[in-house]
């Protein structure tokens, strides 16, 4: 590392503060709480929390590693985009060696702990959660946009994880709530690729709003998927296993993310696709955590 490098290490907080931009803390967080949430309805009403949070931290070291090997791969491509350019990879702070070495440790502990605590199935779900994401999703960003739909697999396998881990198979609510995050992505990161559509042109990286003659094509998937997300959010309360609680709140925020993407939809602006940002980010813990204060939902769970 030159002195400048260190210096700016330094100016960002260190050696720490790397680290954590490698595991991309806010992303991470999500991760844990949507694999809390399937792990705790896997576990049914008799939960043990302690499980629960251990299995929610292991799907999170998974996911961590995936962003650290996310950022290796594509640590050229991020020094060409400002949003991007100060990784630590990207800056030359960290080196791949030790990079790569991370991310095989928080793998390796994340896949190992569901198949020793809990389920093989479980950390085969990891593992190939990683793989794609990885090997799949991070290298077809180059070279179609259909990497958006790859990258949605991987992406809605937390909460669904969480659930095997702990119920031992899959179940109703683990597939609810893998199709509720799978069809959340697609009007979130359009939005982004929209904002920074410049830039990901720059780098070469192949999203939807990059593509030649794509204006308002953004907008109009954003819609188209987010009234896809609407009853597929309700599925529960229609099923009858999420009470009132749950389903107004699905409903209101459901109407709230198709009014946003409508918007958006209607004349792709930045004003409007930050909008549609904000919301996305504030809709899915909210519907998650509608879940967990749902009564009916304890109820429905139990033998």
């Amino acid at each position: 590392m030159t002195r400048r490098t260190q210096g700016l290490a330094l100016e960002r907080g260190g050696w720490l503060a790397d680290v954590l931009a490698l595991v991309r803390p806010r992303i991470s967080v999500f991760v844990l709480f949507a694999a809390f949430t399937g792990a705790l309805l896997g576990a049914g009403p008799d939960a043990e929390l302690a499980r629960v949070l251990l299995a929610a931290l292991f799907i999170g070291l998974v996911g961590a590693s995936s962003s650290v090997f996310n950022q290796v791969l594509e640590r050229d491509t991020d020094r060409l985009m400002p949003r991007t350019a100060g990784r630590p990879l990207a800056a030359e702070r960290m080196s791949v060696r030790d990079a790569v070495l991370f991310g095989s440790v928080l793998g390796l502990v994340g896949v190992a702990g569901l198949a020793l605590v809990f389920q093989t199935l479980a950390a085969l779900l990891a593992l190939s959660t990683l793989a794609i994401y990885v090997l799949v999703y991070t290298p077809l960003k180059r070279h179609t946009s259909l990497n958006t739909v790859v990258g949605a697999i991987p992406g809605a396998m937390p909460p669904l994880i969480g659930y095997v881990a702990l119920a031992g198979r899959t179940g109703p609510w683990g597939w609810l709530l893998f199709a509720m995050l799978f069809a959340w992505q697609f009007p979130h990161f359009f939005a982004i690729a929209w904002l920074y559509r410049d830039q990901y042109r720059r780098a070469g990286m192949v999203m939807l709003p990059c593509l030649p003659g794509a204006s308002g094509l953004a907008g109009r998937q954003s819609l188209a998927y987010s009234l896809l997300l609407l009853p597929v959010s309700l599925l529960p309360g229609v099923r009858g296993e999420a009470g009132l609680v749950y389903t107004a709140a699905a409903l209101v925020l459901g109407l709230a993310y198709t009014t946003s993407s409508a918007l958006f939809a209607w004349r792709e602006t930045e004003v409007r696709a930050r909008a549609l940002l904000l919301t996305s980010l504030a809709y899915l813990p909210l519907l998650f955590a509608a879940v967990l204060f749902d009564p009916a939902v304890s109820e429905a769970l139990r033998p």
